[in-house]
């Protein structure tokens, strides 16, 4: 099917020839014409289907077809990653229109986000939290939203925004579109999508997504202890030209960004503990080719859309398979190719079999030549929980050893300054004595 079998605004065809797009993808191809139809949605589409662009599209023809001046369209969503990531797709593809748009998300000041609000910006990009704080002041309302969308609804379960979510839509008008897209389906989710849509059209409705097709698979057996060394190996080789490393902890990823600059590999991270300055200029110097290595948390696993991505490694395995899914869903977008490598331990063998059984095939086990799997690691990632507990109690009783002494020094002062005799009080007396 064409582009031009959607019915869609000739300033939104512009758009679509200016990025190239050939056809839809099979979710846009299903989810634009309801969507135009002003029908409630339910779509359940595998991570890098298109699903932005597939919910974008109709609310942009909608608000090119019937201006008027408000905020008319909210899309919630649970990662600032995403959020910024969805206005960078509206503000191309509504490069020829005059639609306005802001991100309203946490970890940056609020000012030019209370700014947007009053100015009345056509669509808001929010994630629950930051958009409550503002809701709790007069200035954001939410009384003209016509279109709502919820993105990446079973993400915003796991990181537990759902009782959020249903008090942002008890602010919502009652007549409204509503515009639900996940790559799974929990039942949780199921539950809200009775609660919140009015006989929706279903699409690719599944209870388990699957990673896209064009994604090759591998899995790579070795000891915990070595697992930096095989990655730096495959990297040291070329197996892996760029790549999007994820970590189970923040402690992980920081430690590994480390060591991979030792080896002499450009890298960096991204995680929950990093400002969002941070994050962003991370993010924003992988895709420019700066960094070969991105380390990331699973904060990242959904927030990160990287043009042309080679290649996904689970660093550590997921402890569920839908992470496992969502991961590797950062390469192969939009029916390209890529591959996604997974470096298993003995004790990760278990969550590994659930994976296979969540995806339906066993992987592949790939064995690098000339690694030495019996070499003794130089050190370890992971730093014992003995021992992090012991070296915080250890910083801990510092602090209260300084905090002592700088308590014992000023309370020495001020007994000094009561008992030290003030000249200047002495003069003062003999000067009212001699007068």
């Amino acid at each position: 099917m064409p582009f031009s079998s959607l019915e869609l605004h000739p300033s939104l065809h512009r758009g679509i020839r200016d990025l190239g797009f050939v056809r839809p993808t099979p979710i846009q191809t299903e989810a634009v014409p309801p969507g135009l139809a002003g029908r409630d949605l339910i779509a359940c589409a595998m991570t890098g289907s298109g699903k932005t662009a597939a919910f974008l599209w109709p609310i942009m023809h909608h608000l090119l077809t019937h201006p008027r001046r408000a905020t008319r369209a909210l899309v919630l969503t649970p990662t600032r990653e995403l959020a910024a990531q969805i206005l960078g797709d509206l503000q191309d593809l509504g490069k020829h229109t005059s639609i306005t748009a802001a991100a309203v998300f946490g970890g940056v000041g609020m000012g030019p986000q209370e700014a947007a609000f009053r100015r009345k910006v056509d669509v808001l990009i929010a994630t629950p939290g930051r958009l409550l704080d503002h809701l709790q002041s007069g200035y954001a309302r939410l009384d003209d939203i016509e279109h709502f969308v919820l993105d990446e609804a079973d993400r915003m379960l796991d990181m537990g925004f759902l009782p959020d979510v249903k008090r942002i839509i008890q602010r919502l008008p009652a007549r409204r579109q509503t515009l639900l897209f996940s790559a799974t389906m929990p039942e949780p989710i199921v539950a809200l999508t009775r609660e919140m849509l009015k006989s929706p059209v279903r699409i690719q409705l599944q209870r388990r997504a699957a990673p896209a097709p064009g994604i090759t698979q591998a899995v790579y057996p070795v000891p915990q202890q070595l697992k930096r060394n095989l990655l730096v190996t495959l990297l040291e080789r070329g197996d892996l030209k760029e790549a999007l490393v994820f970590t189970r902890t923040k402690h992980r990823a920081d430690r590994l960004c480390k060591a991979l600059l030792a080896a002499g590999i450009v890298a960096e991270r991204i995680h929950g503990n990093r400002s969002q300055a941070q994050r962003t200029a991370a993010l924003a110097g992988f895709k420019a080719g700066k960094f070969r290595v991105l380390v990331a948390t699973d904060i990242a696993a959904r927030g990160i859309d990287v043009e042309a991505l080679g290649h996904v490694v689970n660093f550590d395995v997921p402890k569920v398979p839908d992470d496992y899914i969502h991961r590797v869903g950062r390469t192969a977008r939009a029916e390209a190719v890529g591959e996604a490598f997974t470096l298993v331990a003995p004790e990760e063998e278990g969550e590994l079999r659930a994976i296979e059984r969540a995806v339906g095939q066993r992987l592949p086990r790939v064995t690098v030549p000339d690694f030495d799997y019996r070499a003794k690691a130089e050190a370890t990632l992971e730093v014992p929980i003995a021992e992090r507990i012991a070296a915080i109690r250890a910083r801990k009783a510092e602090e209260r050893a300084r905090a002592k002494v700088n308590a014992e020094r000023r309370s020495a002062a001020a007994t000094r300054a009561a008992v030290q005799p003030n000249p200047n009080r002495s003069r003062r007396s003999r000067g009212r004595r001699s007068a």
